[in-house]
Parts: C-alpha cells; sequence; structure tokens
C-alpha cells in the first residue's frame, strides 16, 4: 500500500515533470503555479506546499533538467573508454540532442540563457551553474583526451570547449529557427573538423 510520504513524492515528481514540460516548450518565464496545479488538477496551493514559490519551481525544473540531460548525453558516454573515444560519444550524443525536432528536448538552459541574461536572482543564478559545470566536465574530457595522448598537447583547451559549447548552441538555433533540414549532417561535419585539427598521430580512428 502506498503511503502518504510515496504519494506527497510522487505528486511532487509530477508537479515537476508538468512543469519542465512547459518550459520546454514555452520558456521558464511560462511557468506559474496556476498553470500547473491547472494540468494536473490540483490545487494552487497544493503546488505551493509542494514546491513553494514559482521561483523555486523553475529552480526545481533547471535541477530536474540537468538531471535528465546527464542521463541522456553524459552518463552513456561514460561507457566508452577514456579519451578521445569517451569526447566523442559525448559530443554526438549532445549534437544528436541540438538537432532533435522534438520540442520536449529543447535545451533549456540555452534558450533560459537569453530569457535571463539581464536578469538577477536564483533562477539566474541556477541557470549559470549549469551551464558552468556543462563546460567543466567538457573541459575534464578535453583535458583526459590530451592526457591519453589522442589530441596534441598544446591545444587551447578553453578555447576547444567554447567551440564545442558555440557549436551546439548555433544547432539549435538552425534546428529550430531555421528548419534546416541538413543541420545534423552539417554539426557532424563541423566537429569532425575540429577534432581533425586536434588530433595526434596517436588518437583512436
Amino acid at each position: 500500500m502506498e503511503t502518504r510520504s510515496e504519494r506527497a513524492e510522487a505528486t511532487l515528481a509530477a508537479i515537476v515533470d508538468a512543469a519542465l514540460t512547459m518550459a520546454a516548450l514555452e520558456g521558464l518565464e511560462s511557468l506559474t503555479l496556476g498553470e500547473v496545479a491547472k494540468r494536473l488538477g490540483l490545487s494552487k496551493s497544493g503546488v505551493f506546499s509542494r514546491v513553494g514559490s514559482r521561483e523555486q519551481l523553475q529552480v526545481a525544473v533547471l535541477l530536474e533538467y540537468d538531471r535528465r540531460f546527464q542521463q541522456a548525453v553524459f552518463v552513456p558516454a561514460m561507457r566508452e573508454p577514456r579519451g578521445l573515444p569517451r569526447l566523442d560519444a559525448i559530443m554526438r550524443r549532445w549534437l544528436a540532442r541540438a538537432t532533435d525536432t522534438d520540442r520536449a528536448l529543447s535545451c533549456i538552459y540555452t534558450a533560459g540563457a537569453f530569457e535571463y541574461d539581464d536578469r538577477e536572482g536564483p533562477v539566474r543564478d541556477q541557470l549559470q551553474d549549469g551551464v558552468l559545470r556543462l563546460r567543466a566536465a567538457l573541459r575534464r574530457t578535453v583535458l583526459q583526451a590530451i592526457e591519453a595522448g589522442h589530441l596534441r598537447a598544446d591545444l587551447d583547451v578553453e578555447q576547444f570547449v567554447f567551440e564545442m559549447d558555440a557549436l551546439f548552441t548555433g544547432l539549435l538555433r538552425d534546428t529550430r529557427f531555421l528548419r534546416d533540414p541538413l543541420v545534423h549532417q552539417r554539426g557532424i561535419k563541423a566537429w569532425e573538423r575540429m577534432l581533425a585539427a586536434a588530433r595526434t598521430s596517436a588518437s583512436p580512428a
């Protein structure tokens, strides 16, 4: 028999899931306690009692988005050998996600960065933390590829990570705004050019 605690946890998960879907489709600013309550058939006070303020709901959505992104992109790539195979797996999964036309997979970090670029507060702080942690994860993986001898020792790591992130952001725009049917192929070609310039002779094929 389901306990009260389990029901409360299930309700909280449903609230965050509904809010995450709204944010992916309409942006973080679309979130309101009332609208989430309406979609789930709950009272506004019932939503508030579980997540707190609208701002706290937005932060909870960002935390859940981060968890799902890690599970979809980074966790599977960790099964690959350390070095270039792992870095390549991360980037290819990331590029596939960027060029997926399913709006439910919209990058909340990228969209949110434009929504909150000139604002201050906990939501912007959480967005910034998420973006910086993703870059840090990329940086670690690039450094591991250098240590493994797969990428050049003199590679400008910061520039390389910047270009990886910029490629992802550009593909999101061309996928969703320009609706370029060849965007995924263009992204893979760009990534392979970046790798060709950074590889060593010891790099795995």
